[in-house]
């Protein structure tokens, strides 16, 4: 009889409980088989460089779904942020003919000028986060040599509290030129970034701000510590201030979600505003932290620089059969 009364106490405090898990992931080159005439997509058709075949596509597909999945752990991320999809078509082969239909997610996705069609989407479940309105902002260069990028997506929600949650998606420009070529592309997309926050934090009544995404800037570059401002959580808080919720992870060692020549960098970040940091709010960050999902399955030795490395799709033209050249991130909004 007392085991039965423990089993149902146990059972009524998870229930009860109302936090929601945010998730973002950089999911390495979601391609469909299709050729898009008007993309650069060349290398991920079946007689392309990377041999992309249907089943690959499918393996991918299912892959992705493991990711989310796992860290998701009892319950579903509330809502996933990705990045490196190439259309629509591959966000509906995700959540509509993968094991992850049965997750029942809805979802938008941007439409970028990037010249390879990638995007970044955003997976939501409305029982959660109930969808209000959607928007993108391009990354305008004055430099016409520069390319284009992928377009930040700005979504607004209400979660089961009734507060509303501001949700910015990103996928800042790369760092393949070099980091002092391509360091200006991402100051302007950070600029454009702190402006849209400001806006955000001069009309709206009680903001709750998460911004996500794969920055490839680590949380002390310029773009990200003087442009968008976001720094780490101090002790005294200010409500409208950004924070970086990775802003510490640098200093440790071995943590990142990304291993660029044997060094682990922290790419992916979470950042927020003050408010979802005060305890006495009806939203709060959990601890104050976000977690690196570095579970064992995504992680492969690293026979050339020691360690693990995460277990990718391809390397190279070689097909791997991993999962991405990233680690996805998380982190749990309590909810009063």
């Amino acid at each position: 009889m007392l085991l039965s009364f423990l089993v149902v106490i146990h059972i009524t405090v998870v229930l009860s409980q109302n936090d929601i898990r945010v998730m973002f992931y950089n999911v390495e080159n979601l391609f469909d088989t299709k050729d898009d005439s008007l993309k650069n997509d060349n290398d991920f058709l079946p007689e392309g460089f990377m041999h992309w075949t249907s089943w690959k596509y499918r393996e991918k597909l299912r892959n992705v779904t493991r990711v989310i999945t796992a860290a998701g752990g009892m319950r579903s991320p509330a809502v996933v942020g990705l990045c490196e999809v190439e259309n629509d078509s591959v966000i509906y082969d995700l959540t509509r003919r993968s094991p992850l239909r049965a997750q029942d997610y809805a979802y938008i996705v941007s439409c970028s000028p990037d010249e390879r069609g990638i995007d970044v989407a955003l997976l939501y479940q409305r029982h959660q986060f109930k969808l209000l309105d959607s928007r993108e902002y391009e990354i305008r260069f004055g430099n016409r040599d520069d390319k284009p990028t992928r377009n930040i997506l700005h979504a607004v929600g209400e979660i089961i509290s009734g507060d509303t949650l501001d949700l910015f998606i990103c996928h800042f420009p790369s760092r393949s030129e070099g980091q002092r070529v391509s360091e200006p592309a991402r100051i302007t997309a950070a600029a454009l970034l702190r402006g849209k926050t400001d806006s955000l934090l001069s009309l709206r009544d009680k903001p709750h701000i998460v911004i996500m995404g794969d920055f490839n800037d680590h949380p002390g570059d310029q773009s990200l510590s003087r442009i968008l401002k976001a720094g780490s959580i101090p002790d005294n808080l200010h409500q409208d201030a950004l924070y970086n919720l990775f802003s510490n992870t640098v200093k440790e060692n071995g943590k990142g979600t990304y291993k660029y020549q044997g060094r682990w960098e922290v790419l992916d970040q979470f950042i927020v505003n003050g408010r979802l940091l005060m305890k006495e709010n009806t939203v709060q960050v959990k601890d104050q932290q976000a977690m690196i999902f570095d579970a064992a399955f995504l992680l492969e030795e690293d026979t050339r620089y020691f360690g693990f490395k995460p277990f990718r799709t391809h390397l190279g033209p070689r097909y791997n059969g991993g999962f991405s050249d990233h680690l996805p991130i998380y982190m749990d909004l309590l909810i009063r």
